[in-house]
């Protein structure tokens, strides 16, 4: 694993230049062992390969749809999930952000799990690199990125704030802001200094029921942050971004994809320049997909009530790489 504080130390004898060589051999030509670094002196490679390594370790799993998981071993041992998903000429990366989640929620896997600990900024980005070097022999590239895996993001905000800098940086991944994702459960003090931010970064809320008493069930942190007090955060982004902002909703068969439950869904998302994504639950315990007969039910009364809308291609369910299913297992 990356270890840039270990690298920024032996390097602080170095020419200033220095840096920016490694930077680009990192992150852009994506070399995977220092002795490919020949920008570098010999001396230097050498020392390198044996004080930082550039070794990533991941066991891969391919699905029949070209979905990619990668079960990436960290430092300590511990273990987390990343995805690549394609779609035609998109190169999409779901990356982790916490070693298993708090937050508990009753249709995801990471949430079973538990909590282990946060993700360092460099762990977070050897997601990334992981995937990039994958492509870089394709001869593709990474389009998009979404902190969509495991673990609530805003709960680990500075290590994801930095790592999507260096993302966004030109002088490393150089990703454009508006092709990354943040999605958040809803927390309100984050999601304002996430507004406070000055970027461009899409902002999506983890919704999943429009009415207190169905998300406290299903989501625990609904009792501590309810609907008012997240759509209120929700409205004052709004005010400083005029960013369009998203919201992720899992149809569970019989328990939120009522017409009831659509109606008030478009009672809730209200602003045009609001958008959600609609996702068939993916198995990963006691709940069940809608029918194909409710979704189209559930899609046509939010048509009818101008409400913005997509429903989410499922990509890796035979490899458990569909959404709510990361959990550090095959």
């Amino acid at each position: 694993m990356m270890n840039f504080l270990k690298l920024d130390q032996l390097l602080v004898n170095e020419p200033v230049y220095r840096r920016q060589q490694i930077n680009k051999l990192i992150f852009q030509d994506l070399i995977d062992n220092w002795r490919a670094g020949t920008t570098l002196p010999k001396t230097l490679r050498e020392m390198l390969n044996r004080e930082v390594s550039l070794a990533i370790n991941a066991q891969e799993f391919i699905s029949k749809d070209g979905t990619v998981k990668a079960l990436i071993t960290l430092g300590d041992g511990l273990k987390i999930e990343t995805v690549l998903m394609r779609l035609k000429d998109r190169h999409t990366v779901c990356i982790s952000s916490q070693v298993g989640c708090p937050l508990g929620c009753l249709f995801c896997a990471t949430g079973q799990m538990g909590f282990k600990r946060n993700l360092d900024r460099d762990e977070i980005l050897d997601q990334v690199l992981y995937f990039a070097r994958r492509l870089k022999k394709e001869k593709a590239k990474i389009t998009n990125i979404v902190f969509m895996g495991m673990g609530e993001p805003f709960l680990n905000y500075d290590n994801v704030v930095q790592s999507i800098k260096a993302l966004n940086n030109p002088a490393m991944f150089g990703l454009g802001a508006r092709h990354i994702a943040v999605s958040t459960a809803g927390l309100p003090e984050e999601i304002e200094k996430f507004g406070n931010e000055g970027w461009e970064v899409n902002l999506a809320i983890s919704l999943h029921a429009a009415n207190d008493g169905l998300r406290s069930q299903l989501m625990p942190i609904n009792q501590k942050y309810p609907l008012a007090v997240v759509m209120a955060a929700v409205k004052n982004y709004l005010r400083k971004t005029h960013r369009k902002v998203m919201f992720e909703y899992l149809l569970l068969g019989g328990v939120n994809d009522s017409d009831q439950d659509a109606l008030d869904l478009c009672r809730l998302l209200t602003n045009p320049i609001f958008h959600l994504n609609l996702i068939q639950y993916n198995p990963t315990g006691q709940f069940k997909p809608s029918s194909r007969e409710r979704v189209e039910a559930f899609k046509k009364i939010l048509t009818t009530n101008h409400v913005s809308f997509t429903e989410r291609y499922r990509f890796g369910l035979d490899i458990k790489a569909a959404c709510g299913q990361l959990a550090t297992q095959p």
